[in-house]
């Protein structure tokens, strides 16, 4: 069944049950329903044909879910724009997406004004907010006539465009059916019930949030509680008065919430489920959130916008047990780790990570070259370095391009993160390879401090010593304010690399 098929069945049969609270606002599931009915009969009424895309430049909020719904149901393609983008980098993906209307929420105004000449080839423009021909007068007026022609099988339901750290970004086309197997793997993997109650502050333009979350506790009859943006006070709040059962974050988010004195005072006897992904959590990070929490489980998640995003996951019996590790396979889902000529290589041996499954992607939006270099025989080419080990579980190594080969060894920077995080003053790390004369390149050390502590770079390197062999230790340590990440909260490299 189709994700707007069950949203249909689900208003049909529990029409006053709550789908999404936003901003104390609460939507019952046949409100929901009948407003992305509405905006899926205005686009229709517009002209607009199967498979035009719509773009959604918006914050975080229920809006953003009923435009995901109501381009299923008439048809269309939704394209998530990322609202931290600068104009000149939306109006490439506007561009090379050709997309046919745009709903964007007025606080982009200043964004959009530069966007004039690439949205001037737009037929129309909806707006969140108080302006006329707001998305509001839309979705909560009188009930439109609509065709349901849904969103099935190999029809394009929504194109992602990755974040681009490597070039120009690649718009990611993923069918209806990608989106509803991944759907049914996430819901049986988190065992996600009607009773669910999931807590989202990170962004909905992002695969995550809408694919792994949103719309797997939608199509089970939950509850999904959005915030506008991660914000700790706020977020621990929320989590608390709001009664959550499932909260996602990257470990970032983590590492601030136990940095917030007030998370060890709060009622969280409703949470059942703390999810973590887009990055490994170290285990010093695990320990911290098992010893306050107890009760509450961990589970970490992995895949990527290519496969909907959904590879493996580590559920919390092997939480502390397996750390480093991504889990294991996921249910409809085949992986393997292979040489260059794409052969398996024994457990243990490092390789590429590949992957199977009916929530792969179509390929690239009109990037046939991208797309043969992806996909090959049905098998995703992840660009992740991994292994396995002799339970079957699955290791992240690095991503192939961070790997560093210092005077011909390979050195993967996620294994001397893991012990700088064990440093108590550094909330943060990340290391990257710089350039060396001598030794082709070798490890540089990025660290952020907790607030008010105190560590001189010598000690840094000294604990290193003791706990790496020494082509692995960081040449130099650098101290800044923060790491720059992209919207999914992955750190990015590539910045670190161009200081």
């Amino acid at each position: 069944m189709m994700i707007s098929e069950k949203l249909a069945l689900c208003a049909e049969q529990n029409p006053s049950k709550v789908i999404t609270i936003y901003n104390n606002r609460e939507t019952t599931y046949a409100k929901f329903y009948q407003q992305a009915q509405n905006l899926a009969g205005y686009f229709q009424a517009k002209g607009y044909q199967k498979d035009d895309i719509i773009a959604a430049y918006l914050h975080n909020s229920d809006y953003f879910l009923v435009c995901y719904y109501a381009c299923q149901i008439g048809g269309f393609t939704i394209l998530p724009v990322n609202n931290k983008l600068t104009a000149r980098e939306i109006h490439y993906i506007f561009t090379h997406s050709e997309a046919k209307a745009l709903i964007y929420d007025e606080r982009f105004q200043t964004v959009v004004e530069e966007l004039q000449e690439t949205i001037n080839n737009m037929d129309d423009l909806l707006v969140v907010g108080e302006k006329e021909n707001t998305l509001d007068d839309v979705i909560n007026g009188p009930a439109l006539p609509v065709e349901k022609k849904g969103n099935r099988g190999n029809d394009t339901a929504v194109v992602f465009y990755t974040s681009g750290t490597t070039g120009k970004p690649k718009g990611v086309m993923l069918s209806a059916s990608n989106i509803e197997a991944s759907t049914r793997i996430w819901i049986e993997a988190m065992e996600i019930t009607s009773d669910d109650r999931m807590h989202i502050v990170a962004p909905l333009f992002h695969c995550a949030a809408s694919n792994v979350f949103s719309l797997p506790v939608i199509y089970a009859g939950g509850t999904v509680i959005i915030e506008e943006a991660f914000s700790p006070e706020q977020t621990l709040q929320t989590m608390e008065e709001e009664n959550v059962t499932i909260f996602f974050g990257v470990p970032a988010m983590y590492s601030i919430l136990l940095n917030t004195p007030k998370m060890s005072t709060l009622d969280l006897s409703s949470l059942r489920l703390f999810t973590y992904g887009a990055a490994p959590m170290p285990y010093e990070l695990v320990k911290k959130v098992k010893a306050l929490y107890p009760n509450i489980k961990v589970q970490n998640l992995y895949g990527q916008t290519e496969n909907s995003p959904a590879a493996t996951t580590l559920k919390d019996h092997y939480a502390l047990d397996k750390v480093g590790s991504v889990g294991e396979v996921l249910p409809q889902t085949e992986i393997r780790v292979v040489d260059e000529f794409g052969e398996p290589v024994p457990v243990g041996e490092v390789g590429e990570i590949i992957v199977k499954g009916p929530q792969v992607m179509k390929g690239y939006l009109k990037n046939e070259e991208a797309t043969n270099v992806a996909l090959k025989d049905g098998w995703l080419y992840s660009g992740d370095l991994g292994r396995f080990d002799e339970d079957g579980l699955l290791y992240i190594v690095d991503r192939k391009k961070d790997m560093i080969i210092r005077g011909g060894e390979n050195v993967y920077p996620v294994e001397i993160e893991e012990v700088l995080y064990e440093i108590p003053e550094l909330l943060e790390a990340a290391i990257v390879g710089v350039p060396d004369k001598v030794l082709g390149e070798v490890p540089k050390a990025y660290v952020v401090l907790k607030e008010g502590a105190d560590v001189e770079e010598e000690a840094i390197l000294q604990f290193c010593k003791k706990k790496l062999a020494t082509y692995k230790l960081p040449k130099e340590v650098e101290f800044i304010d923060s790491l720059p990440r992209n919207a999914s909260g992955k750190v990015l490299k590539t910045s670190l690399r161009n200081q």
